[in-house]
């Protein structure tokens, strides 16, 4: 079994590969992006600059800096392994027109430094050079300048420097709408995420697994089906729709809860008492709505097979034998039937990416969820692609783990 997990673990790396690759060249094929978008944005400068003359502000070495900023000067294959970090990035890079048989102007060339070499005047590596009418770049002393390439094109040259700088560097890039690393990101939204997703799931096991063994032992009972009646039209309803209800009545026109955020404008004053208190207090309704879809289907799941396994003739013989009926439930039937729950709980590695969209957006909580939304709407390819990278490894983490808890559960599956 060691080596089977051994192999599933393995194929993370394929299946990382494929999907990214999948999606980074729809998104690159896609009309619109990052050049764009900057066009786009520009529209708001002013109500009467029509949309056609948008872009006028964006000159083409402009557009060329963004374009390579984010390897969409590059052809498809390329780019990918780029930001892949199996080829070199070309980073910092600047475009200069030439004229023939003269040198250029001098450029500036800047790279960031490690944090650990800043000083309170400056965080940049700068140096000076310029191109030679030789095709060579050279320093104010007219020695060539080390750390930095340069690709001369008729009348134009291209002056950047390379570094491994991708994903298996551990750098998931820059976002474009937010100008931020993509990885901090996601950390930054990651807390919402995880408090919310390890509270229901939390509370849906705590609720429905009990729940659902009364129900198979009350079947048919007024307990059963009050409670079957309770949790399908709870699952019947929309949670944005609950979730507007909510924020309209309880919030808004009764003024029980908060109607938007996660915690309070003076929240890092408050003791902690009272920031548990505020925590919760903005809480209940998002976390109502996130509740109320999962009962069903995880109660029913309990009932139905610890129904099955009370009908087989392994729980029948323990009663003949003089096993009473709440151990023949217990000890026999019990494990059973939480077989194929356990077969769910790899899931919980998923509370680290969860969230949803028009929830986050109905209480104005800034998650996961709507980070994947307002990625999608400002066509920010790098953050698409690092939120993807670590959606596909969590969930392939959590197809193994579920595995793992079958096994543990189940003496009798064995992985080969």
């Amino acid at each position: 079994m060691r080596d089977y997990f051994i192999r599933r673990f393995l194929l993370i790396i394929p299946t990382i590969i494929g999907a990214t690759m999948m999606v980074y060249f729809i998104t690159r094929m896609a009309p619109g992006g990052p050049v764009e978008a900057m066009m786009k944005s520009t529209i708001a400068l002013g109500a009467n600059r029509s949309s056609k003359d948008a872009g006028s502000t964006l000159t083409e070495e402009q557009k060329q800096q963004v374009k390579a900023r984010f390897k969409l000067d590059q052809p498809y294959p390329i780019g990918y392994l780029m930001w892949l970090g199996v080829l070199p990035d070309e980073l910092d890079k600047q475009f200069l027109k030439l004229q023939p048989g003269q040198d250029s102007d001098t450029v500036t060339l800047k790279r960031l430094l490690p944090q650990s070499e800043w000083t309170a005047q400056n965080a940049y590596e700068i140096t000076r050079a310029h191109v030679s009418s030789s095709g060579q770049l050279l320093d104010d002393k007219g020695k060539p300048v080390k750390g930095w390439k340069l690709r001369v094109e008729k009348e134009r040259a291209e002056v950047y420097r390379t570094e491994f700088n991708g994903l298996l560097q551990g750098n998931l890039g820059d976002s474009l709408r937010y100008n931020d690393r993509v990885w901090k990101m996601i950390v930054e939204r990651m807390p919402i995420s995880i408090f919310f997703g390890l509270a229901t799931f939390l509370i849906s096991y705590a609720v429905c697994l009990p729940l659902g063994v009364l129900k198979a032992i009350k079947h048919r009972t007024v307990i059963d089906n009050v409670s079957s009646l309770l949790i399908f039209v709870a699952y019947a309803v929309p949670s944005f729709a609950l979730a507007s209800l909510l924020v309209v009545y309880a919030a808004a026109r009764w003024g029980w809860f908060p109607t938007s955020g996660f915690t309070s404008e003076n929240y890092a004053e408050l003791s902690l008492l009272g920031k548990v208190a505020d925590l919760l207090h903005h809480a209940a309704l998002p976390l109502t709505c996130y509740l109320i879809g999962h009962f069903a289907m995880l109660t029913m799941m309990m009932k139905n097979n610890l129904m099955d396994n009370l009908a087989a003739d392994y729980v029948r013989t323990a009663i003949a034998k003089g096993s009473s009926f709440k151990r023949a439930v217990v000890h026999h039937a019990l494990r059973n039937s939480l077989i194929p729950i356990a077969s769910t709980l790899g899931n919980i590695v998923m509370i680290f990416v969860g969230g949803s969209v028009l929830i986050e957006r109905v209480f104005d909580i800034d998650g996961l969820g709507m980070l994947h939304f307002q990625a999608l709407m400002d066509r920010d390819i790098t953050l698409m692609m690092g939120l993807l990278t670590v959606d596909v490894f969590l969930l392939l983490v959590a197809n193994i783990l579920s595995d793992y808890f079958v096994a543990i559960t189940d003496p009798r599956v064995r992985f080969e």
